[in-house]
Protein backbone atom coordinates (compact mmCIF):
# COMPACT_ATOMS: atom_id res chain seq x y z
CA UNK A 1 0.00 0.00 0.00
CA UNK A 2 2.87 2.37 0.79
CA UNK A 3 4.34 1.85 -2.70
CA UNK A 4 1.04 2.73 -4.38
CA UNK A 5 0.47 5.75 -2.14
CA UNK A 6 4.03 7.04 -2.63
CA UNK A 7 3.81 6.58 -6.40
CA UNK A 8 0.45 8.35 -6.55
CA UNK A 9 1.68 11.30 -4.48
CA UNK A 10 4.80 11.63 -6.66
CA UNK A 11 2.81 11.58 -9.90
CA UNK A 12 0.24 14.08 -8.63
CA UNK A 13 2.87 16.47 -7.32
CA UNK A 14 4.84 16.37 -10.57
CA UNK A 15 1.69 16.77 -12.64
CA UNK A 16 0.93 19.98 -10.79
CA UNK A 17 4.22 21.51 -11.96
CA UNK A 18 3.35 21.82 -15.65
CA UNK A 19 0.44 21.84 -18.04
CA UNK A 20 0.01 18.22 -19.23
CA UNK A 21 -0.97 19.45 -22.72
CA UNK A 22 2.21 21.49 -23.18
CA UNK A 23 4.12 19.04 -25.40
CA UNK A 24 7.48 20.80 -25.33
CA UNK A 25 10.49 19.11 -23.84
CA UNK A 26 12.43 15.90 -24.25
CA UNK A 27 10.09 12.94 -24.27
CA UNK A 28 7.17 14.78 -25.78
CA UNK A 29 8.25 16.48 -29.02
CA UNK A 30 11.62 14.74 -29.01
CA UNK A 31 13.46 18.05 -29.04
CA UNK A 32 13.39 20.58 -26.26
CA UNK A 33 11.05 23.39 -27.27
CA UNK A 34 10.94 22.60 -31.00
CA UNK A 35 8.56 25.11 -32.57
CA UNK A 36 5.87 23.90 -34.90
CA UNK A 37 5.59 27.10 -36.94
CA UNK A 38 8.11 29.61 -38.21
CA UNK A 39 6.45 32.32 -36.13
CA UNK A 40 8.13 30.66 -33.12
CA UNK A 41 11.61 31.19 -34.59
CA UNK A 42 13.07 34.52 -33.47
CA UNK A 43 14.25 36.68 -36.35
CA UNK A 44 12.63 34.56 -39.04
CA UNK A 45 9.09 35.95 -38.99
CA UNK A 46 9.97 38.54 -41.61
CA UNK A 47 10.36 35.80 -44.21
CA UNK A 48 7.28 33.62 -43.70
CA UNK A 49 3.59 34.05 -42.94
CA UNK A 50 3.09 33.11 -39.27
CA UNK A 51 0.76 30.15 -39.97
CA UNK A 52 3.29 28.25 -42.10
CA UNK A 53 4.79 24.97 -40.88
CA UNK A 54 8.08 24.91 -42.78
CA UNK A 55 9.33 21.37 -41.97
CA UNK A 56 5.98 19.85 -42.99
CA UNK A 57 5.88 21.81 -46.26
CA UNK A 58 9.51 20.90 -46.97
CA UNK A 59 8.83 17.21 -46.34
CA UNK A 60 6.12 17.22 -49.04
CA UNK A 61 8.60 18.35 -51.71
CA UNK A 62 10.88 16.07 -53.70
CA UNK A 63 14.55 16.13 -52.73
CA UNK A 64 16.72 17.07 -55.71
CA UNK A 65 19.43 14.44 -56.31
CA UNK A 66 22.67 15.41 -58.04
CA UNK A 67 25.89 13.55 -58.81
CA UNK A 68 29.09 15.57 -58.96
CA UNK A 69 32.78 14.90 -59.35
CA UNK A 70 33.51 17.47 -56.63
CA UNK A 71 34.87 16.15 -53.32
CA UNK A 72 35.77 19.33 -51.44
CA UNK A 73 32.92 20.05 -48.97
CA UNK A 74 32.63 23.72 -50.00
CA UNK A 75 32.45 22.76 -53.70
CA UNK A 76 29.84 20.06 -52.98
CA UNK A 77 27.82 22.65 -51.04
CA UNK A 78 28.14 25.01 -54.04
CA UNK A 79 26.65 22.30 -56.26
CA UNK A 80 23.80 21.95 -53.75
CA UNK A 81 23.16 25.70 -53.79
CA UNK A 82 23.19 25.80 -57.60
CA UNK A 83 20.63 22.99 -57.74
CA UNK A 84 18.41 24.23 -54.91
CA UNK A 85 14.76 24.85 -55.71
CA UNK A 86 13.69 28.23 -57.09
CA UNK A 87 9.95 27.75 -57.58
CA UNK A 88 6.94 27.01 -55.42
CA UNK A 89 6.89 23.44 -56.75
CA UNK A 90 10.50 22.65 -55.81
CA UNK A 91 11.01 24.74 -52.67
CA UNK A 92 9.22 26.37 -49.77
CA UNK A 93 9.04 30.07 -50.56
CA UNK A 94 9.90 32.39 -47.69
CA UNK A 95 8.64 35.87 -48.44
CA UNK A 96 10.40 38.91 -47.09
CA UNK A 97 10.36 42.65 -47.49
CA UNK A 98 13.59 42.76 -49.57
CA UNK A 99 13.57 39.52 -51.55
CA UNK A 100 12.01 36.08 -51.58
CA UNK A 101 14.09 33.14 -50.43
CA UNK A 102 13.61 29.48 -51.32
CA UNK A 103 14.22 26.59 -48.94
CA UNK A 104 14.78 23.11 -50.38
CA UNK A 105 16.71 19.90 -49.83
CA UNK A 106 19.38 18.69 -52.24
CA UNK A 107 21.24 15.38 -52.14
CA UNK A 108 24.73 15.67 -53.65
CA UNK A 109 26.74 12.44 -53.86
CA UNK A 110 24.76 10.97 -50.95
CA UNK A 111 25.08 14.03 -48.68
CA UNK A 112 21.78 15.74 -47.90
CA UNK A 113 21.87 19.55 -47.74
CA UNK A 114 19.33 22.09 -46.61
CA UNK A 115 19.57 24.93 -49.13
CA UNK A 116 18.35 28.49 -48.66
CA UNK A 117 18.77 30.56 -51.81
CA UNK A 118 17.61 33.62 -53.67
CA UNK A 119 15.61 33.35 -56.93
CA UNK A 120 18.69 34.09 -59.07
CA UNK A 121 22.44 34.11 -58.56
CA UNK A 122 22.51 37.87 -59.21
CA UNK A 123 20.15 38.58 -56.29
CA UNK A 124 22.06 38.62 -53.01
CA UNK A 125 21.22 38.91 -49.34
CA UNK A 126 23.23 39.77 -46.26
CA UNK A 127 25.36 36.93 -44.89
CA UNK A 128 23.68 37.28 -41.49
CA UNK A 129 20.73 35.40 -43.01
CA UNK A 130 23.06 32.44 -43.57
CA UNK A 131 24.21 32.56 -39.97
CA UNK A 132 20.60 32.60 -38.80
CA UNK A 133 19.78 29.71 -41.14
CA UNK A 134 22.70 27.72 -39.73
CA UNK A 135 21.71 28.29 -36.12
CA UNK A 136 18.05 27.53 -36.85
CA UNK A 137 18.55 24.64 -39.31
CA UNK A 138 16.66 22.17 -37.16
CA UNK A 139 13.67 24.48 -36.87
CA UNK A 140 13.57 25.16 -40.61
CA UNK A 141 14.25 21.63 -41.90
CA UNK A 142 13.36 19.28 -39.06
CA UNK A 143 16.90 17.82 -39.27
CA UNK A 144 20.06 18.44 -37.28
CA UNK A 145 22.94 20.31 -38.93
CA UNK A 146 25.78 17.90 -39.73
CA UNK A 147 28.40 20.57 -40.39
CA UNK A 148 29.05 24.22 -41.09
CA UNK A 149 26.98 26.54 -43.27
CA UNK A 150 28.46 27.14 -46.69
CA UNK A 151 27.62 30.19 -48.80
CA UNK A 152 27.85 31.21 -52.41
CA UNK A 153 28.81 34.84 -52.84
CA UNK A 154 31.09 37.51 -51.47
CA UNK A 155 32.28 38.14 -47.94
CA UNK A 156 29.29 40.44 -47.26
CA UNK A 157 26.45 39.24 -49.49
CA UNK A 158 25.53 35.83 -50.87
CA UNK A 159 22.99 34.27 -53.23
CA UNK A 160 22.62 31.02 -51.31
CA UNK A 161 23.48 29.00 -48.24
CA UNK A 162 23.76 25.24 -47.70
CA UNK A 163 24.16 23.18 -44.58
CA UNK A 164 24.66 19.38 -44.51
CA UNK A 165 21.78 17.65 -42.70
CA UNK A 166 21.50 14.68 -40.39
CA UNK A 167 17.87 13.53 -40.58
CA UNK A 168 18.29 10.15 -38.88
Amino acid sequence: MKKILLSTITVLSLAGCEDPFNREGVGFAGIDGEPRTISDVPGAVAFVPPATNIPAELAELRTVSVLSDQVDPSKVAGVAIDNGGRTDTSAVQLTGSDTNLFLSTVNVNGTLFGVLRTPTNTTTVDNSIGATFGSQTERFTGCLPAGDVFRKGSSERSSGFAVPLNCS
